[in-house]
């Protein structure tokens, strides 16, 4: 079943955006104090901005101050959501901002209404009385609460910055923090997500710390004075998301709302972008610092490089025993990239790792080798925004009939990355086809070399092999930090040597 938080990612990839656009119909700014205008308001307000919106955010006083009219009202809007929901081929999440709190009893109600009445998928909660408070709303395994954790208003102080004992530790933490670490510890359904207000950059570094996995709604920026890039830089996911930039007057006092949500969603795409580019370039230094110990003869690796190995071994992409090669050899060694594709972080860090490489060389696209190089690749490019194409290994025989997927242009120069090199076979078929289309291959670039006869068989043809790590290195560093038994690293240099 999709949790909500894995349905709001969806959103959020589909419409570039972390734009939450609060539908608050305050009276004043209606032309009549009435459910109608308030609906009409909001009703113009979705239809405008949907296409910017990564949700929308209802405020239930704003409705419930007129009624039964006003809830009628509510359900128009939600339902007016729905239909974008649909014209867009995307599905907008609705958060209702209730601020609900109260007894078990009474809290099973409060759900119902919220999610079974109004149909919404996400509420904003207050965690005051505990969690037993809040489990009839995680009860509902695909819809999400929001804890009120850091709010925007001067008197949020009053309470929320109040300095506790936790219970067990030594230390005194401000209660918002303790509240930020409570939420991570309780999100088993990945259900739960955090209010912080913009205005309070501190805090939210402080939230962002204690909660790093979670989502976190921001108000604030805007009329309240929060400021969006310090916003992001704060409280953005190390992955670049798990946030929601909430703006309600700011959009709907302008003269031209879907002009401001645009230009609100471009200004966050922006700053994304250039936190990124400086990550991927700090990452690109400490990488490359890396690189230049792996070259030297001290077989000590970097911080960087030992996490890496370790990953690698810790993901059974490198496995010790017996094992019966495609050749029908027995090796007592079996390295498996593959497996790279089920843990996210390790693939962003071996993407990362082959960027030090490419920096050196002079080429317009990188070509990934089906099939295990075409996630490595694809992290390659998106990391150091490399152009990327693949050669099939079968020629489609429908459509366009292409043995070379993706973009490209005669002349252009290609590099190819792969993930294993062993005796360089592969490489040769997938370079014939590249040139065959009128691409210049000059270097490939390897995750592993197993020193088995690649690079020597690429160089006689005129090709460079490059490697992020050999299997030397690797047998070596695992012999000196003591992470394989000498047995096993002893009984893999045999067999390398005999089969080399």
């Amino acid at each position: 079943m999709e949790t909500f938080f894995s349905f709001l990612a969806k959103r959020v990839d589909d419409c570039s955006s972390l734009l939450c656009v609060g539908l608050d119909p305050h009276p004043s700014d209606l032309p009549a104090p009435t459910a109608e205008a308030a609906r009409d308001f909001c009703l113009r307000l979705v239809k405008a901005t949907s296409s910017y919106a990564a949700a929308f955010k209802p405020n239930a006083a704003f409705f419930e101050l007129y009624g039964p009219e006003g809830w009628a009202a509510l359900k128009d809007v939600i339902a007016a959501v729905q239909a974008e929901s649909d014209r867009l081929g995307s599905m907008i999440p609705v958060i209702l901002d209730a601020k609900r709190g109260d007894i078990a009893s009474t809290a099973e109600a409060y759900a119902q209404s919220a999610f079974e009445n109004l149909g919404v998928h996400a509420i904003t909660l207050s965690p005051y009385l505990g969690k037993d408070s809040i489990d009839p709303f995680l009860a509902y395994k695909e819809k999400g609460v929001f804890l009120l954790c850091k709010t925007s208003n001067p008197g949020a102080a009053d309470l929320q910055d109040l300095n506790v004992v936790v219970v067990g530790a030594q230390h005194v933490v401000p209660l918002h923090q303790h509240i930020a670490h409570l939420a991570q510890t309780w999100n088993t359904g990945d259900n739960i997500g955090l209010v912080v207000g913009a205005t309070q950059p501190d805090a939210l570094t402080r939230v962002r710390a204690a909660a790093p996995d979670l989502w976190l709604l921001v108000p604030g920026v805007g009329a309240q004075g929060g400021d969006l890039e310090t916003a992001l830089r704060t409280g953005l996911r190390a992955d670049g998301k798990g946030m929601l930039i909430n703006v309600s007057r700011g959009i709907s006092q302008s003269e031209d709302p879907p002009r401001v949500a645009a230009e609100l969603r471009d200004e966050m795409v922006n700053i994304q972008y250039q936190m990124s580019k400086e990550k991927r370039t700090k990452s690109s230094k400490t990488v490359s610092e890396s690189n230049k110990t792996l070259q030297s003869s001290d077989i000590s690796l970097s911080s960087l490089f030992s996490t890496l190995v370790d990953s690698l071994l810790d993901a059974g992409c490198i496995k010790f025993g017996e094992f019966t090669l495609k050749s029908g050899l027995k090796s007592p060694i079996y390295i498996d990239l593959r497996q790279i594709i089920t843990y996210p972080k390790l693939l962003e860090q071996v993407g990362a790792a082959y960027l030090p490489i490419l920096e050196k060389l002079e080429f317009q696209r990188i070509a990934g080798l089906p099939y295990a190089a075409i996630p490595i690749a694809t992290a390659v490019s998106l990391q150091g925004n490399h152009p990327m194409i693949y050669p099939r290994k079968e020629v489609k025989e429908y459509g366009t009939k292409a043995e070379i997927e993706g973009e490209y242009h005669a002349g252009e120069t290609v590099v190819v990355i792969d993930d294993l090199a062993t005796t360089g076979g592969s490489k040769f078929e997938a370079i014939e086809k590249l040139t065959g289309a009128g691409l210049v291959v000059k270097d490939v670039v390897v995750l592993i070399d197993r020193q088995s006869g690649a690079k020597e068989s690429l160089e006689q043809a005129g090709f460079h092999l490059h490697a992020v790590l050999t299997i030397t290195q690797l047998l070596d560093y695992w012999e000196k930090t003591g992470k394989v038994d000498k047995e096993k690293l002893t009984a893999t240099r045999t067999f390398l040597k005999t089969t080399s």
